[in-house]
């Protein structure tokens, strides 16, 4: 006789969870334990929680205070949960995380529209309680044939799942929803536990001769394991207890299978493998409980082992390891990553290496740690590096006396402030939660002592690098760099282990008075090299673009006899500077003001008066513009007559005249030069 048990019969670890939290409160709780209806659907498990003082109710108000009372692992609705409030009462959510989150997105896609379908059976505890999130608005189907039963349906539409439907069936109704609606979004909410459980059950039922599906009446998953095997074993039973198994003859079935809803407790099962082996003890080359216990592997403290994420919540990670017991990964022991978050990073069905911690820590538990893992295999790792001087990754997570401390492959590594960077770091705290490629300088595993440098790294790039740019300088050739200093008198930017200097006349085609007002340290930019000195290390860089200088669309956009509007920016002896834009100033000569002679054009000006003058001449190339008021709208003195100008008359200006004028423009090309 051969005997095929599942790997994944008993409990999941959301009812593992239910019950142990239920056992754990009735062991300490000074208060009364109730639980809103039971905790799981199984007798057995409901009867010894009676035995120990647990109440099940089914209404808020049944329960009398000062009490606990637990949420059972199918949840409830939101209304529940306020009513139990309303009686003051304790509340201990032992929900199945799968359950939450289904019912944290059935609530998040109602409040947005959407038209929330279930797929499963109407009358269970958990379709009600998740029906409960979206104010049990949800139309509710199990068959595919349902589907044209449906109302039409104008809004968009989310459809969910039981956690223990049957996926083929799914996937049908599926089929029939895309069919009949276009605006249907679809979240597969099938437990991954349930998945594995079913489909190991499909397979094994069709391997065997006789099939036993152990769990209670009115659970929902030992009901559909019992469908699936049926289907493919005609000698498919579902029992309670081992006093079910029927009277059948075993002696003429080569092939038995075992497997059991994720209600049904292990000693339920070994109950039941311990009645067939009292039944057929002699003619079994194997008793059905060697056969069960044979079928699990063995596990010793202190043992790497490698294990199946199958779940976790907000301070435990559920390991399936293939032993009687799932493990248990304090989510302290999980990582030292402190922005580790359980919901980003951890992955149900992932496999990974575990350390056995206890085989059992009193309560029947395996009690695991991935850190250690982490641990032995990082100094593997790190002595690797050091060895052999390569690179390894540093998150830094915190700062201390001296330096800053950081994880690298579970291993901690100390960086002294002198070694984090090249330069000097007045606040080290900056580096926190930042990730650094270092160098390990100094290592003592007996001590367990690590000692990593950034410095040296970031010395042997920069030397690497600077040769790279001194070897293909050249005037003209563009670089991406970033500005690492600001000056009076520029900007000093790293083109890649080299700094060069920008000039502030060349930040901006606008006068400038400091570099802030065009860059900022850390900003990352397009520069040219304009010169180098080998010699002396240095290079001068250039930043404003020829494409951008505003001469050159003045040309494109001005000629001579055109009538702008400006601004008055400067006023000199001989005249009057007008900004036509930003970057292009045209002088106003004193004798194309006004109609009559001035003394000086702050007479009839002043420094942010908007003007119209005509372009008299225009010289790109010497970035000069002259203009005339007078030929457009003179601006006259207020009561002043006409006279004959000293040009109208064809006299020449004094000869100090002209000196300050020449000296004046002299200036200003100068000043307009160095924009």
């Amino acid at each position: 006789m051969e005997l095929i048990i599942a790997n994944t019969a008993g409990f999941c670890f959301g009812v593992n969870n239910a019950v142990k939290i239920v056992f754990d409160l009735a062991a300490k709780s000074d208060k009364q334990i109730y639980t809103f209806g039971p905790i799981i659907h199984n007798e057995q498990v409901v009867a010894k929680l009676e035995k120990e003082g647990v109440v099940t109710i089914n209404r808020p108000q049944e329960a009398g205070g000062p009490a606990r009372v637990v949420i059972r692992a199918h949840g409830v609705g939101p209304d529940i949960i306020g009513g139990l409030r309303d009686n003051g009462l304790d509340i201990v959510n032992a929900t199945c995380p799968y359950v939450k989150k289904i019912q944290k997105l059935v609530s998040e896609k109602y409040n947005e529209g959407y038209q929330i379908i279930i797929i499963g059976d109407k009358n269970h505890p958990e379709i009600i309680g998740i029906n409960g999130w979206c104010d049990n608005s949800a139309l509710i189907i199990e068959t595919d044939e349902q589907v044209d039963g449906l109302p039409d349906i104008k809004k968009n539409i989310c459809v969910v799942a039981q956690t223990t439907f049957i996926r083929e069936k799914w996937e049908k109704i599926i089929k029939s929803l895309n069919k009949r609606f276009e605006n249907v979004i679809k979240f597969d909410t099938i437990c991954n536990a349930t998945d594995k459980r079913q489909a190991e059950a499909d397979k094994i039922s069709r391997e065997v001769d006789m099939v036993l599906v152990i769990g209670d009446q009115n659970s929902s998953n030992t009901n559909k394991l019992y469908e699936i095997c049926r289907k493919n074993c005609e000698r498919t039973y579902k029992i309670q207890t081992a006093s079910e198994i029927p009277p059948v003859d075993i002696k003429k079935i080569k092939k038995i299978g075992i497997t059991a809803g994720a209600s049904t407790p292990d000693w339920v099962i070994k109950e039941v493998i311990h009645k067939m082996s009292e039944l057929d003890k002699q003619d079994f080359e194997m008793s059905f409980a060697d056969a069960f216990e044979s079928s699990l592997v063995t596990l010793t403290t202190g043992q790497i082992t490698k294990g199946r994420i199958i779940g976790y919540n907000q301070s435990e990670v559920f390991v399936d390891l293939g032993f009687k017991s799932d493990g248990i990964i304090p989510m302290q022991e999980f990582s030292d990553d402190p922005d580790f978050n359980p919901e980003k990073s951890l992955k149900v069905g992932e496999e990974i290496d575990v350390f056995v911690v206890r085989v059992n820590d009193g309560e029947g538990n395996v009690v695991l740690s991935k850190k250690k893992v982490d641990a032995v295999k990082g100094w593997d790792i790190i002595e690797s590096a050091f060895e052999t001087k390569k690179p390894v990754t540093v998150k830094i997570t915190e700062k201390v006396n001296g330096g800053v401390i950081g994880n690298a492959s579970g291993v901690k590594v100390f960086i002294p402030a002198s070694q984090i960077s090249d330069r000097f770091v007045k606040e080290l705290s900056e580096f926190v939660k930042q990730v650094l490629q270092v160098q390990i300088i100094e290592l003592n595993k007996q001590k367990r002592k690590v000692v990593g440098s950034a410095r040296v790294l970031i010395e042997k790039n920069k030397e690497s690098a600077s040769s790279e740019i001194w070897n293909n300088i050249e005037a003209g050739k563009t670089y991406k760099g970033i500005v690492k200093s600001l000056m009076d008198f520029g900007a000093f930017v790293d083109i890649g282990g080299v700094d060069g200097l920008v000039h502030l006349s060349e930040l901006s085609w606008n006068k400038i008075k400091h570099p802030s007002e065009v860059v900022k340290v850390g900003d990352e930019i397009i520069v040219s090299v304009i010169e180098f000195d080998r010699d002396k290390k240095r290079i001068s860089l250039g930043y404003k673009k020829q494409d951008d200088n505003p001469w050159n669309k003045a040309a494109e956009k001005y000629e001579v006899g055109n009538v702008i509007t400006g601004k008055v920016v400067r006023l000199v002896p001989f005249g009057a500077f007008v900004e036509i834009e930003q970057g292009v100033d045209g002088l106003v000569h004193i004798s194309q003001i006004s109609n009559v002679r001035l003394g000086k054009p702050g007479d009839v000006l002043k420094v942010g008066q908007m003007v119209e003058a005509k372009i008299t001449e225009l010289d790109v190339e010497a970035k000069k513009i002259s203009l005339s008021i007078k030929e457009v709208n003179p601006i006259d003195p207020v009561g002043a007559k006409k006279e004959e100008t000293a040009a109208e008359a064809g006299e020449e200006l004094p000869t100090e005249h002209k000196e300050d004028m020449t000296n004046t423009i002299g200036e200003n090309l100068s000043d307009l030069d160095n924009n």
